[in-house]
């Protein structure tokens, strides 16, 4: 059984979208309803990995908080680990939009301020995503930011990953043809693409079909007298 996936209406993204100005991380919500992101590329992406000559971002490496255990003892414990995608499709570039260029560079003015407030105290990591000591935004300080926004936005309490379900199925419905999704996404291959968002295509096909109505919706002819000869 395919797990259920949550996506936004476009009534409820324009609302999250308003809600996240007030919000100091609210760029990353902008940042994945626009690229399809998952969670751990967004607190792993370097300015490095971001060209603003050809505005193309490049998904070169993740963070995320993983278990580890110590052979001397036996409970788990966990530590941030950043490195590069599991799978080779994940490695991946995205076109930015020109909002998402100057959200961008409106947040690298905001860690410049960051920088001069704390002078040497201030923690030059290259991340994009920073607290306001430079240091990383590990993944559930993102999530909890991400709840306020909803909240502030009077939307459910969607998961994060619904934003990457939400891009992928506005980019559908805007006819962005599967493969094209598909790398973006960075999914292993475009068969997973369509059965994770059929019920997008389910929806397409039934619009596409009703363009075809006006085949029974032309005049017939006028009815002629049947002549012999």
């Amino acid at each position: 059984m395919k797990p259920h996936i949550e996506v936004l209406t476009r009534e409820q993204q324009a609302r999250l979208v308003q809600a996240s100005y007030q919000f100091r991380y609210g760029v990353f919500v902008r940042m994945t309803l626009v690229t399809g992101l998952r969670l751990g590329e967004v607190v792993g992406l370097r300015w490095c990995d971001i060209d603003f000559y050809t505005n193309m971002l490049h998904v070169n490496q993740t963070l995320n908080r993983l278990q580890r255990y110590d052979d001397d003892e036996a409970d788990s414990k966990t530590e941030i680990v950043t490195q590069t995608p599991k799978s080779q499709n994940s490695i991946r570039s995205i076109s930015m939009l020109p909002e998402l260029v100057m959200d961008l560079q409106n947040w690298r003015t905001v860690q410049m301020q960051d920088a001069a407030a704390l002078g040497t105290a201030y923690f030059d990591s290259g991340l994009i995503a920073t607290q306001e000591n430079g240091l990383y935004v590990e993944p559930r300080l993102m999530r909890e930011y991400y709840q306020k926004m909803l909240a502030a936005a009077n939307l459910p309490n969607y998961n994060f990953h619904a934003l990457r379900h939400t891009f992928a199925t506005r980019a559908m419905e805007q006819g962005m043809d599967a493969k094209t999704l598909s790398i973006l996404l960075g999914h292993y291959s475009v068969g997973f693409t369509l059965d994770t968002y059929a019920h997008v295509l389910t929806d397409q096909k039934w619009t596409a079909m009703q363009t075809m109505a006006n085949m029974y919706n032309m005049e017939p002819p006028l009815r002629q007298p049947i002549q012999f000869f």
